[in-house]
């Protein structure tokens, strides 16, 4: 097996790997800063929390539009997207200067939700872009080094964020993001771009389904007709149903352990420390396992370690939370992963931002009923409950790929 150490040397020096990852970790320490900022922001203007929570539903709620968002990112012209999106986002932040009040908020909510629809589409045109501009060798690496950056951004930026929110005010947070995103334009500027030998070209798809609706559903027709793609879609989703399922139940875990609710801010570093780590490990696991294995024994990690939390005590739930960051990202690296090497270039900005909204659109519908559940069963029921469903979805897995 390649080493980790130096499979990741190569994708840091691959002249458009590096830029991507460069802009990546540039864009996401705005992002993250702004997206805590945000709720924060509403709580000092209103005292509510449920306006609060609305910045995290306007950032959220895009994905669902995935499918159609996905196809603006099909276009030839993917670099030149990615660079005008960031730019028009940096331009938004802006507006912000102008709240003050709780009367302002409907621009800030306004503003959310154009960054979270952006996000959609440039996602799904960096990973049209990553996969013919990155060595497909080198895809699952890339994958992960991404993860490991995303939540490398996660952990350190909200601090930033709160720092500069204390002291300026989350204008002065919105600028940082403005900031940022140019940067990452820029950064875009430098990668080149390249048609992947074989497939078909630009516009071939167009003209075989001109219509906007045929287009929009060419992405989840190609996840659920692939034999390759679709065990691992619904491995995903149903994964992340229950991982929604497993996240309302964390305060109760706390509360489990004699803990205040600020413990929870440990389970996630911990949570966030495991990510990092398999981020780095998942280019030579994915080359070792392969894909399917790779997600099912995330999976049947991950459940492993959502069962284990129903013995209260401190040293194994932090162990645990460690252990699901492991887990529960093989899964969606391996299926983003499998998507890039599977799908013609034309079609891998729909398909891709359709994947994302089959995997993540689970995740609030898990939140909703976990958090109804956990008031109707017990915590250690409801807990070994969840594991078992995280152990069947990584059998079925494995089922799949030995027939």
């Amino acid at each position: 097996m390649t080493s980790t150490p130096w499979t990741t040397t190569r994708v840091l020096r691959d002249r458009d790997a590096g830029p991507y990852l460069a802009a990546v970790v540039v864009s996401g320490l705005g992002s993250s800063a702004m997206w805590l900022v945000a709720g924060v922001w509403v709580k000092d203007l209103t005292g509510s929390d449920a306006l609060a929570a609305l910045c995290t539903f306007a950032l959220w709620a895009p994905v669902l539009a995935g499918p159609l968002l996905g196809t603006l990112a099909d276009r030839p012209a993917r670099r030149a997207l990615l660079i005008a999106t960031h730019l028009g986002l940096a331009a938004l932040l802006l507006t912000l200067f102008a709240v003050d009040t709780p009367g302002d908020l409907w621009l800030l909510y306004t503003v959310l939700l154009v960054y979270g629809a952006a996000g959609v589409v440039a996602d799904a045109a960096e990973s049209a872009l990553v996969a013919t501009a990155v060595d497909p060798s080198l895809l699952g690496d890339f994958n992960g080094l991404r993860m490991t950056a995303n939540e490398s951004m996660k952990l350190l930026a909200p601090l930033a964020g709160a720092g500069l929110y204390a002291v300026y005010g989350g204008a002065a947070v919105a600028l940082l993001d403005a900031v940022t995103f140019v940067a990452a334009a820029g950064i875009y500027g430098l990668v080149r771009v390249r048609v992947r030998a074989g497939k078909t070209q630009p516009h071939s798809l167009e003209r075989s389904t001109p219509g906007p609706r045929a287009r929009t559903a060419e992405g989840a027709r190609r996840l659920l007709a692939d034999n390759r793609l679709r065990p691992l879609v619904l491995a995903g989703a149903t994964t992340m149903l229950l991982s929604g399922i497993n996240g309302a139940l964390i305060y109760a875990v706390v509360e489990s352990l004699g803990r205040s609710p600020a413990h929870t801010g440990l389970l996630y570093v911990a949570q966030g420390i495991g990510s990092i780590t398999i981020g780095l490990a998942t280019g030579p696991l994915l080359r070792r396992l392969g894909e399917l294995p790779f997600a099912a024994y995330g999976i049947a990690l991950t459940g492993s370690a959502v069962a284990l939390r129903a013995i209260p005590n401190d040293t194994l739930t932090l162990a645990c939370s460690a252990a699901i960051g492991l887990g529960l990202p093989c899964v969606l690296t391996a299926t983003l992963t499998t998507v890039q090497r599977e799908t013609p270039p034309e079609r891998l900005g729909r398909t891709t931002a359709t994947a994302h909204t089959l995997l993540f659109a689970p995740t609030a519908v898990g939140m909703a009923i976990g958090a109804g559940l956990v008031e109707l069963i017990n915590l250690q029921v409801l807990l070994v409950a969840v594991a078992a469903g995280f152990v069947l979805a990584a059998a079925r897995l494995l089922r799949h790929r030995c027939r």
